[in-house]
């Protein structure tokens, strides 16, 4: 690890003037740390913003409101969320260890950066690392990479699992930045869906989301949604705790009398951002069966050598998850 300044604003205009091109801001530091350790990442200045008013799950007539600091853990096990998001709360749960959850921030999880280890290690070639450098997962070891929304460029998957039920329920990132900014209020702050928050690689795999320079994220918005209490978040890995996603699914439905009246349905570990699948969910408004709608959910698909099974899994993950809501509850 490389030395760096280290700075503890108190308030959100003091972080945002600090922030410059080789500060990083830090919460529970659970991802950066490490990628500190590894040399992947290197900022000369660290923002600790644990001390700004950043926290608060509130749920009311407009949805649920999650302050960006707020932690894993304690999001996971809020008396509301499970019960009237449980997607949310079983995303959670299944992330990290405890240990982690109790240290990590919901803003920090959905910045995770991919735990593709072409990546994570400085020796070797990586796009997202070093622009133009190229992508060894082309060729090489890619049982775990993504094989929706990939290019010739990248194929890393994304890493945050609570993404994934968030994009399923049209959630919401309120950002805030310097004021002036294009295309936010006079204060700096705008919100931003997080399916649009997130970009795929393309030709530029190094720019992952739409943050501007110093931005923070200081809020999650999640609609409301009063079916969202018939979800699930299932997720099938190598072992059972601390491991990332192989293939997942977050799936919500509104059953009426027996069949499904609408949907929501997104996916991890098998796309470069957290794959939203209107298709399935069409295909379930329309009547069609679970496994009618769950063999649209690899449409477009493109794998490489090594993890062709994931459009397969991710099918089985979908039907698994919509068999576990069809029955009582």
């Amino acid at each position: 690890m490389r030395a760096f300044d280290f700075a503890a604003p108190r308030d959100i205009a003091d972080a945002l003037g600090l922030a410059g091109d080789t500060s990083a801001y830090v919460a529970g530091g659970t991802t950066l740390v490490d990628l500190m350790k590894l040399d992947v990442l290197a900022p000369e200045q660290l923002i600790d913003i644990n001390r700004l008013p950043l926290h608060g799950i509130r749920l009311g007539p407009d949805g649920l409101r999650i302050g960006a600091l707020e932690r894993m853990e304690d999001i996971a096990r809020h008396d509301a969320v499970a019960a009237c998001y449980p997607l949310i709360s079983q995303a959670l749960l299944s992330s990290a260890s405890p240990q982690l959850r109790n240290m990590a921030s919901i803003g920090g999880n959905l910045l995770q950066r991919t735990r593709c280890g072409y990546f994570r290690d400085v020796a070797t070639p990586c796009n997202k690392r070093a622009p133009g450098s190229g992508c060894p997962a082309q060729s090489g070891d890619n049982r775990g990479h993504a094989i929706l929304g990939t290019s010739a460029s990248c194929a890393a998957t994304h890493a945050s699992d609570v993404a994934v039920a968030l994009v399923a329920l049209d959630a919401s990132v309120r950002l805030r930045g310097a004021a002036g900014n294009a295309n936010a209020r006079a204060d700096g702050e705008r919100t931003v869906p997080l399916a649009d928050f997130y970009l795929r690689p393309g030709d530029t795999p190094h720019v992952e989301n739409v943050l501007r320079p110093g931005e923070l994220i200081t809020e999650v918005i999640v609609p409301p949604l009063e079916w969202a209490r018939r979800s699930v978040y299932v997720k099938v890995r190598d072992r059972q705790s601390y491991e990332f996603a192989l293939a997942s699914a977050a799936v919500a439905v509104d059953l009426r009398g027996g069949a499904v009246h609408d949907a929501r349905v997104a996916v991890g570990g098998v796309g470069t951002v957290p794959w939203r699948l209107p298709a399935v969910e069409a295909a379930l408004r329309a009547g069609q069966s679970h496994e009618a709608a769950a063999a649209l959910a690899a449409e477009g698909a493109r794998p490489l050598a090594g993890n062709a099974f994931k459009g397969t899994l991710v099918q089985r993950v979908i039907l698994r998850a919509l068999t576990e809501l069809a029955g009582p509850r």
